[in-house]
C-alpha cells in the first residue's frame, strides 16, 4: 500500500503542502513549475544557440585567415630569370 504524502513546496523560506492549498493556488504553482521547466529548456536551447554561433564565427575567422595567406602568396614579385 502507497504513502499518501503530501507535496511540500518552499515559498519565502516557508514550507507549504500543495495538497493544502486553494485551487488558485494549486494553479499558481503550476504556472510557477510550467515556466520554470520552460526557462530552463531556454537556457538549454540558447546554450546551443551560443555554442552554433561561436562555432560559425570559427569557421569564419579560420577561411578569412586561410584567404589572406593565399592572398600574400600571389603579392610576392616573381623574379626574372
Amino acid at each position: 500500500m502507497g504513502k499518501n504524502e503530501k507535496t511540500p513546496i518552499t515559498v519565502n523560506d516557508q514550507e507549504y503542502f500543495v495538497d493544502d492549498m486553494t485551487e488558485q493556488q494549486q494553479a499558481m504553482v503550476n504556472h510557477i513549475t510550467d515556466l520554470d521547466r520552460k526557462m530552463g529548456s531556454m537556457r538549454f536551447n540558447l546554450d546551443q544557440l551560443n555554442v552554433g554561433r561561436d562555432a560559425f564565427v570559427n569557421m569564419l575567422t579560420q577561411s578569412l585567415q586561410s584567404e589572406e595567406v593565399t592572398d600574400a602568396d600571389y603579392d610576392e614579385p616573381i623574379a626574372d630569370d
